[in-house]
């Protein structure tokens, strides 16, 4: 796995910071970075947009304050009901993650509220609709020099196996393998990787508690509910084959990125060096042991 390491970076919603509204506790964006700095980390994605800085360079300059670079930024669009304005905002979202130097846009396929604690289900025009607005979006990433890469993920259009696998045959877009959104969601890593490996451009990786995950897929939890209750843990020390996924990914060819992004919200700061940095240490450190 040459290179291996070079290809791990963070993300802001490791340390609880995420758009979703009422989500928790913020912490600063240079506390957030200091510690992934510390932890020996290079790269991260954006965070919500305007969280490292309200313009680009704002942005360039909170990353290299700590030495980091930008991979890319997760970009919730209401693909089935978008509006023009929607598209202005992913427009304005995209523009500053060219300008940071991003390699990456991560797409979402939002609620239209933006939460993520409920079903999202589609008629066949809100279907063509989102299809419509995904061709856009796509062509909107690659004219600013982006990679868009579409997450399936929990309270969106795209979260279960059956909409991940109509995406699959109704579009060409590339695919964001999360491990614990895709779980979650009723479809195994596995078997996305064994139909369409090669769409695979972009990853984040969670480990994920299957007994917590249930209630969330049952509705007894919401996923915020869940999340504060332990669905995701470091790597390693849940339910998810980390490292035969790895495995699997760079035996097909997949030189992209690894971002450890295991959603946690936080009721307050935690105390310099515990909660999150102790999890995002933990997941670091059985992620050395996979490459070896």
């Amino acid at each position: 796995m040459t290179g291996f390491a070079d290809r791990i970076g963070g993300a802001p919603i490791s340390w609880g910071v995420c758009e979703a509204p009422g989500w928790g506790h913020e912490l600063p964006a240079d506390r957030v970075l200091a510690e992934m700095s510390g932890l020996g980390l290079r790269a991260t994605e954006l965070g919500p947009t305007g969280y490292l800085g309200k313009t680009p360079a704002d942005v360039r300059d909170t990353l290299h304050r700590h030495g980091l670079r930008l991979i890319g930024g997760f970009l919730p669009v209401p693909m089935h009901v978008c509006t023009a304005a929607d598209l202005d905002e992913a427009a304005a979202a995209m523009d500053t993650l060219a300008a940071g130097g991003s390699e990456v846009v991560v797409l979402a396929a939002r609620s239209g509220d933006g939460s993520y604690d409920h079903k999202v289900r589609l008629g066949e025009d809100e279907w063509r609709t989102l299809f419509a607005t995904l061709r856009t979006l796509q062509t909107m990433a690659a004219d600013r020099g982006l990679r868009p890469s579409l997450h399936p993920h929990v309270g969106t259009a795209v979260e279960d196996r059956d909409a991940v696998l109509r995406v699959l045959d109704g579009s060409d877009v590339p695919i964001c393998l999360d491990t614990g959104h895709l779980l979650i969601g009723g479809m195994q890593p596995a078997e996305l990787l064994g139909l369409a490996a090669a769409r695979v451009t972009h990853v984040h990786l969670k480990d994920v508690d299957l007994a917590v995950a249930a209630t969330v897929q049952d509705g007894s939890r919401s996923y915020i509910e869940g999340v504060r209750a332990g669905l995701y843990t470091p790597l390693g020390a849940g339910d998810v084959d980390i490292r035969g996924i790895v495995s699997a990914l760079e035996t097909a060819g997949y030189r992209g990125w690894y971002v450890l992004e295991q959603d946690c919200a936080l009721e307050g700061p935690p105390a310099e060096g515990d909660g999150p940095f102790g999890d995002v240490r933990r997941s670091l450190t059985f992620l050395t042991e996979v490459s070896q």
